[in-house]
């Protein structure tokens, strides 16, 4: 730490600044990444069809063969 605050205090204001920026940016970068991922089925409820998830599921994979075609 203080390696980087004396590099720091040589600095002019706009690099201190910019110097800040980025740490600000790597923080949010490496934040996101640590979260856990995973599925949270926000969707559930939301779809209205009138066919089971096995007709879903067959459509879907007609949808697909007709696709690749």
């Amino acid at each position: 730490m203080q390696e980087i605050e004396k590099v720091l205090s040589q600095l002019p204001p706009e690099l201190k600044k910019e110097v800040f920026d980025y740490a600000e940016f790597l923080l949010r970068k490496y934040q996101k990444k640590n979260r856990k991922k995973g599925f949270t089925f926000s969707w559930e409820g939301k779809l209205k069809l009138d066919m089971t998830s096995v007709e879903l599921q067959h459509k879907a994979l007609e949808w697909r063969t007709n696709v690749s075609r």
